[in-house]
């Protein structure tokens, strides 16, 4: 045991004591000061064994800062405040947290985990529109999809990175890659957005159709996909209802929703009908372009001279309601986080 300077003791006669313990007078060293430390009664009683250490923090026998093994320290006031300060960093840590790592760490971190339901951020991404929306006609007759955030009024395809699209050609009519080429061309001239054709593809049309498939296209948001189908194998198309088409939207927090993986189904038997009709190839490319107006975010309007009115009219273009949406649409917000 270490004792301090002014702790030193002596077996001087002068500097004894007799004490009686358990019915035994023994002479007991003491201090200067007068006192008698218990070690100094066991060693005149001959219990020589070595006491137990004190339980601290440090290695077991050795002093703190030369006090004597088993003092404790008190906290400096500094180091209480660096305590206090520490803690209360620790708390705000854990509250703010998670909203950060979903702000900023997960979108990071996410593409590149195994089985990423989202690609690498901005694939394709450009720093400015690869096309020009052509200007407003000033028309009102037209409605845009509702978006998923209040905050945004209407979510849109990113115009700074090609829309791809595939085509499923299983039971597709006569004519029908011109079909699609040609109303392809109508959507991006109005829109400003550029289509980029990937071919074909053996994808089926689905209601749960994954926006990000590695396997099938490659890390990067799954393309437009256009399937010709039937109402034996979409319920949906069944009656007088000759397409379906919308997309999916993805997001990360503190950026716009944007429209990616779009779907078109289209009813490959009413196709054929209509096809024989003596304006066949008009009425019929006219779908098309309704389905993909809603793709890119497009809603239904009430107005029967629009060609986004739910009936056919008769209406085979795109109306002036049409295009100031379309052109609208084309010029929403680029977001290479995605």
């Amino acid at each position: 045991m270490q004792n301090s300077d002014s702790d030193r003791w002596s077996s001087h006669p002068a500097d004894q004591a007799m004490v009686t313990v358990g019915g035994r007078t023994v002479a007991v060293r003491r201090s200067p000061s007068g006192r008698i430390p218990q070690w100094a009664i066991d060693e005149a009683l001959g219990n020589t064994d070595d006491p137990a250490l004190w339980r601290t923090g440090t290695y077991p026998g050795q002093p703190l800062s030369g006090r004597p093994v088993g003092r404790p320290r008190g906290i400096r006031p500094w180091r209480r405040w660096l305590v206090i300060g520490l803690s209360l960093a620790l708390l705000a840590g854990l509250y703010f947290t998670p909203a950060l790592f979903d702000r900023y760490v997960l979108p990071a971190i996410l593409p590149y985990l195994p089985g990423s339901p989202v690609p690498p951020s901005g694939v394709e991404a450009s720093d400015i529109p690869l096309g020009q929306a052509p200007a407003s006609t000033g028309s009102l007759a037209y409605k845009l999809q509702e978006s998923p955030d209040p905050g945004q009024p209407y979510a849109a395809y990113d115009p700074c990175r090609p829309v791809h699209y595939v085509v499923r050609p299983d039971n597709a009519p006569p004519g029908a890659d011109r079909l699609i080429e040609e109303a392809v061309a109508e959507v991006s001239a109005a829109t400003g957005l550029r289509f980029v054709y990937d071919g074909n593809t053996t994808e089926a049309p689905s209601e749960e159709r994954e926006s990000y498939q590695p396997d099938l296209y490659g890390k990067r948001w799954a393309p437009v996909l256009i399937a010709w189908s039937t109402p034996d194998k979409s319920p949906d198309l069944a009656g007088d209802v000759d397409g379906l088409g919308g997309s999916a939207y993805a997001y990360i927090p503190g950026q716009p929703y944007v429209l990616v993986a779009g779907q078109v189904e289209l009813d490959a038997p009413d196709f054929k009908e209509t096809l024989e009709w003596p304006d066949g190839h008009a009425y019929a490319r006219a779908v098309i372009m309704h389905e993909l107006a809603h793709v890119v975010g497009l809603d239904h309007v009430d107005d029967p001279t629009q060609l986004m009115y739910p009936e056919g009219t008769g209406v085979t273009t795109f109306a002036d309601g049409d295009r100031a949406g379309l052109a609208l649409l084309g010029s929403g917000p680029c977001v290479p986080q995605l």
